[in-house]
Order: structure tokens, then sequence, then C-alpha cells
């Protein structure tokens, strides 16, 4: 790690999705109507399939080399030298960003190619596109940035590219607020981001070692245990910091709020910000800055607490929503939140394992929603589905395995994933037997919510409208096919990483060169399998009780929404009412602020000023009046004076000789007169 590999292909990887977001954002609209939208697609689509092969072949070259020397680095150019700070523009690849840009050119690649027949009767194609590659550009900028400010570079790229997707058809006004939204809770999470920025390489400065690149600072983390600010740990307060920041990218407790409404947006948007892309960044900063939170328990057990609530709290939400998008929209954040419990119980490999295995099967099940919602005419309301698998068997099946595979089922990639989070929120160090238990009943919510769903989109009755029904139709094969290579995904992806009771993990092995030597907490091979096959068996009864109401039909999912008056009904469709909540406090009260710094400027600020401009202008007026009537007075009076004088003085000189001689004749007579009188 000390001499990374300088390896001169990977800037290609994140410059090839700009190159395409450049073209298309620049010339797409020529394009399209020159070429047709065929030309925008490859324009789009072949940058990331390329930039896919070339992930491979990073992942390809370091998998040839020994463990310790699996870093490879691309230095362009040294971008800021400031005084003591230093910041490269270089793209760092080791086996953590190996798995992101595998995850992020993947399945982000086969979004691309699905969106080319999902969004084919859009007008704005060329624009979809650019903002879609864009988006994985920022994306790819941030797994692979070599520091901490270039990460922050792609980190804001996502937050603007979602903005700016979000709100795709902005012509609703209810897209354009769910993009604002989303921009605007995400700044606030960034904000933190800056501050433990700030604050690390404020301190390692002071210890002589200014840096924000990610290799150097988990060299010199140690210098950081003592250090202390406002009576708190360094580490501590910045880990905070950055974990305020990954709450809000990431959609954890307090910040989740924007993530439900960004289902306003495309279909394959929201599976590109959902299982690729921007929801996962707060996941791998966290595991990026493992050195640090490693340093930081209490810090670990917020992020155990964060997420394992979050998880909880969304998946209640899950169970009583009617719109497709919206469901699969909290299950991403009950996710989330099981990817949280793994980092705050120090289980980072677990963490990216889940992050990887949720890719697929959640990116499946939003395309697959996008494929159910196109057969319908765009309809979202599960109340108007049922009995699609007739109509749809591609798109039944490969929902049918994501399914299975969200929910736990043993032998799919989310069941292995989620066990290992569940086996090391109970053994580790770290972890608690309440925190496993708060997991294993997550899972159970999940099993139930997810199988409400799909025995109300694809089984019973069609309940859609006589004109639906009559044109519900499979969706064409360049949408079906990502769906296939998805679904094998999801069963597929999961082996990789198998429990320690079937001989190891090699997932975790690959990550050891980053997180360190994996160590399996020292339990009984009966006690791991005890906890496996009971959660297994909650997440059957989820399974259960969702077969009985919405399958069988035996059991009235009335009698539950009316438990103690329907209390808790309500507060699950309503969302707990936090939205409003959110509304009447921050936005209103936000709102309220403006409007009283408003009346101040208008009725106090505005009466100093004004009023000392009146004050000004009387002023003014009365100098006017003294300097009219009594400076110019007295000036126009002098010069009156001397004007007179001169005219009566003028008056003796009438140019008569004779006149001047008797004038000489009186003054030489006057004079004689005064010298006898006064000097004789």
């Amino acid at each position: 790690m000390e001499h990374p590999i300088q390896v001169d292909y990977l800037r290609w990887i994140v410059f090839l999705p700009l190159l395409g977001a450049a073209v298309n954002g620049l010339f797409g609209a020529w394009f399209q109507k020159k070429m047709g939208k065929g030309a925008v697609s490859f324009l789009a689509c072949a940058p990331v399939v390329v930039a896919f092969l070339l992930s491979l072949r990073a992942f390809s070259d370091l998998r040839a080399l020994a463990p310790e020397q699996r870093f490879f680095i691309d230095h362009l150019y040294s971008w800021i030298s400031l005084a003591t700070l230093k910041v490269d523009m270089a793209f760092w690849v080791d086996p953590l960003s190996s798995i992101m840009i595998l995850v992020v050119t993947g399945i982000g690649g086969l979004i691309h190619i699905y969106s080319t027949g999902y969004m084919r009767e859009d007008k704005s194609y060329w624009r979809y596109f650019a903002f879609l590659n864009l988006f994985t550009f920022s994306m790819l900028l941030l797994v692979m940035a070599d520091n901490l400010l270039l990460m922050f570079v792609g980190w804001e790229g996502v937050g603007l590219c979602s903005y700016a997707l979000i709100g795709f058809w902005y012509h609703e006004p209810a897209n354009t607020r769910a993009g604002n939204k989303a921009f605007i809770v995400n700044r606030v999470g960034d904000f933190g981001f800056i501050l433990g920025i700030f604050l690390i390489f404020w301190t390692l400065d002071q210890q002589g070692h200014a840096t924000v690149a990610f290799r150097e600072i988990q060299k010199f983390a140690p210098l950081l245990q003592n250090q202390e600010i406002w009576g708190i740990g360094v580490v501590t307060l910045a880990t905070l910091f950055f974990f305020i920041g990954a709450t809000g990218k990431s959609a954890q407790i307090p910040l989740y709020v924007w993530l439900p409404d960004a289902m306003q947006g495309p279909t394959p948007v929201s599976a590109l910000i959902h299982a690729a892309t921007m929801v996962t960044a707060g996941v791998y900063m966290v595991a990026r800055m493992h050195s640090l939170y490693s340093l930081a328990p209490v810090t670990l057990s917020v992020v155990a607490a964060v997420g394992v609530l979050t998880a909880l709290f969304a998946a209640t939400i899950a169970l009583t929503q009617n719109d497709i998008k919206r469901v699969l929209a909290y299950s991403t954040i009950s996710q989330l939140g099981y990817m949280f419990l793994a980092a705050g119980v120090a289980a980072y490999s677990a963490a990216v394992f889940h992050l990887m295995t949720h890719a697929f099967f959640k990116a499946c099940l939003f395309l697959g929603s996008g494929s159910v919602i196109h057969a319908m005419g765009g309809e979202q309301d599960m109340g108007k589905m049922g009995g699609l698998r007739r109509h749809m068997p591609y798109t039944f099946w490969t929902f049918a395995i994501a399914v299975l595979a969200i929910a736990g089922t043993p032998l799919t990639a989310g069941f292995f994933s989620k066990d290992e989070i569940l086996w090391q929120a109970f053994s580790s160090s770290h972890g608690s037997p309440l925190l496993w238990i708060l997991g294993v009943f997550g899972a159970g919510l999940t099993a139930f919510y997810m199988f409400r769903q799909f025995f109300l989109v694809f089984f019973g009755e069609c309940r859609a409208d006589h004109h639906t029904q009559a044109h519900l139709h499979e969706s064409p094969k360049v949408m079906t096919l990502p769906l296939v290579a998805l679904a094998l995904g999801s069963v597929a992806a999961g082996w990789i990483g198998l429990p320690a009771i079937f001989g190891g993990s090699a997932f975790a092995a690959w990550l050891e060169p980053v997180f360190g030597a994996h160590h399996e907490a020292h339990a009984s091979v009966a006690l791991e399998g005890g906890l496996m096959v009971f959660s297994v068996a909650v997440a059957a009864a989820g399974f259960f009780l969702a077969y009985l109401m919405y399958f069988r039909r035996s059991l009235a999912p009335e009698r539950f929404s009316a438990l103690a008056g329907g209390i808790f009904y309500r507060l699950s469709y309503n969302k707990y009412y936090i939205d409003e909540i959110y509304q009447f406090f921050f936005v209103r009260g936000a709102l309220l602020l403006a409007r009283i710094g408003a009346w101040i400027d208008q009725h106090i600020i505005d009466f100093f000023v004004d009023g000392s401009a009146r004050t000004t202008a009387f002023i003014s007026w009365l100098n006017g009046l003294f300097d009219d009537y009594i400076i110019d007075g007295m000036v126009n009076r002098l010069a009156d004076i001397t004007f007179g004088a001169g005219d009566r003085l003028r008056k003796i000189q009438t140019g008569n000789i004779n006149g001047y001689l008797y004038v000489v004749l009186g003054a030489i007579l006057v004079a004689m007169i005064v010298k006898l009188r006064y000097w004789s």
C-alpha cells in the first residue's frame, strides 16, 4: 500500500460516461432529430458498457497480484497545492472500489439498456440519457476518488443528478417538488460531511501530516486517538459528522424522507438511485473510512442503532403502502439500515456484501415494477393490479426470484448476505443479542410486505379497467433481458460469500487487504446454524402470513388493520406523519422565520433606515433654506449694495472736461479750508 501500482486506464472508467453525457447533452437533440433515438442510445450505453469491461480488467489485474499488492492508482495531475494542502486528481482502485465499480457499471449498464425500451416514447430521450450518464460518472468519481475532496465532488454530483432525474418530468409540480426535496434534504447531510473533512484535515495538519488522501488518513489515524475538541474525541466527532452525510445520501433516520418521493422520477432512475448508485454512497463512505470508525466505538454504536431502527421503521411503513414503487422505496431504506447495522458492528465486509447482493435484487424489483407499470399504462396502484403473471411471464418469474432473494430465502443472494449481517450483529464484539432480535424481526417484516406485493400484483383477478386489461402485454426484450440477468445475479451473487459453517466467505477474503483479516467470532457451529434456522423460520412466518391474507384470502387484512381502533394501521399508512411533522416544524418553521424576518425588515429595519433618510432629507431641507435665505441672502445683499454704489458713482463719469475741472477745483478748496481750519 505504500507504493501502489500506477495504471493509466483507470481514468477511462470514470471519463467515458462523462464523455457520453457531454456528447448527448450538447448534441443529443440534433442526433435524435437527424439520426433517430438509436444514435442517442448507442452514445449513452456504449460508454457504460466499455467502462464495465475496463472494470472487469481492473478486477482481473488485481486478482493476479498478491493480496498485499492489490492497489492501483491513476495519477493525472496535482489538483490543489495551497500551503500544507496538497490534493491530487487521482483515481484509486483496490478490492473495495473494484466491487463498487463493477456494481455501478454492470448494473448501471443494464439499467441504461432497459431504459432504451422504457423511455422510447419520451420526447426528451436525449436529455434523459445525458443525465443518466452524468449520474454514472459522478458515482464512479465518488467510489474511485483517491481523497476526500475528490470524493466530495462525486458526492455532490450524484446529488445534483438526482435532482435533475427525479424531477425529469418537470411539467408536473409533484415531480419538481420531489426533486427539490431530494436536493435540499441531502444538503443538510452534506454540511456534516464537509465539517468532517475540515476537522480531519485540521487535526492532521496540527500533527504535521496535513492530508485528505484515504491511504494517508488510514496510516496516520492512530495519531488522532487522543485528540479532543470541545471535550469530545476528534475521531468520534469527525466520524459522526461523516455519518450525518451518510444518513442523507443513504436515506437513514432522520434524513430518509427524500427517498420515497424520489419515486416521482422515471422507474429506471429509481432503480439506478436505489440499487447501483446514490443510496449506496453513504455505506461505501463508512466502509472506506473504516480506519477512523474502528477507533470510535461511540460512533459505531450510533451507526448500528440508527441502522437497525431505520430497518424496522421503514419496514413497518412498507406493510401498508399501495403504490408498487413506494413499497420498494421503503424496502430500500430498510435494507440500507441492515448495511449500516453491519457497519456499526464493524462487519464492514458484511455491509459491502449486502450492498452488492441488494444491488441485484433491488434493481430487478424496480425494473420489474417498471415493466408492470409499462404494461398497465402508467398505473402504480397495486389495488388495481392482479393476475398479471398470465400476461407477463418473464416479468413474473424474474420478480419472483428477486422477491425470494430480498426475503432471505435459502440459497439466494439475499439469504447469504442478510444471514452474515445477523450473525455479526449477534456475535461481534460490537454487537448484541438485542440487535440480532431486532434484525430478525425486520427480516420477518420484509418477507411479509414483499410477498404481499407479489401476490397483489401477480395473483388473483385483474382489478384494472377493461381498457387496461385489453392492452396488457409483456415488455420488449430490451427490457426483459436485463431482468433475466439481474434475476440470475439475485441467486448467484450470494455464493461468493458463504457463511463460515459452509466453508467461509471468498468475498470477505477478497476484502481482507482493505479491512484486515476476517476473524469469525468463536462460537459453535450449532449456535450459528440454530440462529440461521430461526431467522429463516421468522421470514417463513412472514411469507405464510402474506400467503393467507393475499393469496388464499382466508385471513382478512381488515382484522389486523382494525387493531387498537386502527391506530397502528393509520400510523403506518400515513408514514407516521413524519412528512407532516417535518413540514410543520422545518418547512413552515423556515417560512415563518422568513416572514418574521421580512416583518422585522419592513417595520423595524426599514423604519430606522427610512426614518434616517427622512431625517437626512429634513436636515437637507433646512440647510437649503439657510443657504437660500441667510448665506445667499447676505451675499446677494452685499452684491446689490456694491452694484447700487457703483451705479451711483458711475453717473459722475460724464466725460465733460469742464465738469472734471470744477470737481478738482472744489476738492482743492475743501483741502485748503481743512488745512487752515485744523493745521494753522
